[in-house]
């Protein structure tokens, strides 16, 4: 019997030790979604480590979650290319309501609900990690019930699936509004590293006027503002989440502005409000961006002082970045010991030219 003991704690051991070495590898990490022109087998996996199916979907009667046909397939085709790859589940997303997470994690039952068919979700179909991407929060109650959530997220794991990763897409600084900060304790004790989003700080439309053509997800800020990647980075370390549990969010996409004047076309140049300038919304992927330079003749700088790229032709102003910047960030989280990048989303990516480069950048 004593011997069992034995053999049962140093299994117990094993399993703790190999989900430390598992969760902490580094992460050239990516997003994905089913239903935004890119099927999951064309998908080259060899260029990342984890890969994150975009989104399942939180079920207001039940607070169980459902997910697509194709984020069902997701783990076992991609993989097919690369055998090592890490599939997560990631939950929630830009257009779900705070509203809606906030009533699940308020009471125990539903939030056990949730906990409970997040796992049996991730175990039935393959996938080695969950993701939470709960966004738009901005009241202490729902910090406070972010908390009670992971906490009780990642007990759960520990007793039914201990080899679970547990991550989430956080917003770039910690701090949401004057009255709401995130969960800083509980995010750095139960989760296995939080996804930066470091991008989207400015756009079209974004407060009231008068509107200036910005870097969306610049990495310094000469300005002194502190909205940048580094500056986000720099808050969430302060706070009290470690580096090694901090990936930086880089963009495959750009911001689209309508300038006021085709002559004054610099950074900080007066724009309209207009949200839909080159494609619905303003938001151009990577692989619309290079076709409208080449087509239009569209002027190019890279602005090492923020690192990001904008374009013009006529009064189309762009913020993007290309591969000199997307370096320039994954080489820093690499210099400051982060423990990775992720990229939103692999989708927008022309030829693999982002994801190389990025992939290159930081090693292996």
């Amino acid at each position: 019997m004593a011997s069992l003991k034995i053999l049962i704690v140093s299994y117990i051991t094993l399993l703790s030790l190999f989900h430390f070495e598992f969760s902490n590898a580094n992460v050239k990490g990516g997003y994905w979604s089913p239903d935004d022109g890119l099927e999951a087998s064309a998908i080259d996996s060899t260029l990342f480590t984890h890969l994150f199916c975009a989104f399942a979907n939180l079920n207001l009667q039940t607070y169980q979650l459902t997910i697509s046909q194709g984020c069902q397939t997701f783990p076992q085709t991609i993989r097919r290319k690369n055998l090592g790859i890490k599939a997560i589940l990631s939950i929630g997303g830009g257009s779900a309501k705070s509203s809606d997470y906030n009533n699940m994690a308020s009471q125990p039952s539903s939030r056990k609900a949730f906990i409970d068919s997040s796992i049996s979700l991730a175990k039935r179909n393959g996938y080695n990690g969950l993701d939470l991407d709960w966004e738009q929060q901005s009241k202490k109650e729902e910090m406070d019930n972010m908390a009670t959530l992971l906490t009780e997220w990642r007990a759960a794991i520990k007793a039914q699936a201990p080899n679970l990763i547990l991550t989430a897409a956080l917003p770039f600084t910690p701090i949401a509004n004057s009255v709401a900060t995130f969960p800083v304790k509980a995010i750095s004790d139960n989760l296995d590293w939080v996804n930066v989003m470091a991008y989207d700080f400015y756009a079209p439309g974004y407060g009231p006027p008068p509107y200036f053509t910005h870097p969306h997800a610049a990495l310094y800020d000469p300005s002194g503002a502190k909205v940048s990647g580094s500056d986000g980075i720099k808050a969430w370390i302060k706070a009290g989440v470690p580096a090694k549990k901090l990936v930086l969010g880089v963009p495959f996409y750009g911001h689209a502005w309508t300038l006021a004047n085709s002559n004054n076309n610099g950074i900080l140049a007066p724009a309209t409000n207009n949200e839909n300038t080159l494609v619905p919304e303003g938001t151009p992927k990577y692989m619309e961006i290079k076709p409208f330079i080449s087509k239009n003749g569209a002027k190019v700088v890279y602005n090492s002082s923020y690192v990001f790229n904008y374009c013009y032709s006529g009064t189309t102003w762009i913020a993007y970045d290309d591969t000199q910047a997307i370096a320039t960030k994954v080489a820093y989280a690499k210099r400051n010991a982060l423990n990775g990048y992720f990229a939103w989303k692999i989708n927008q990516d022309l030829n693999w030219a982002l994801s190389t480069k990025a992939s290159q950048t930081w090693g292996s």
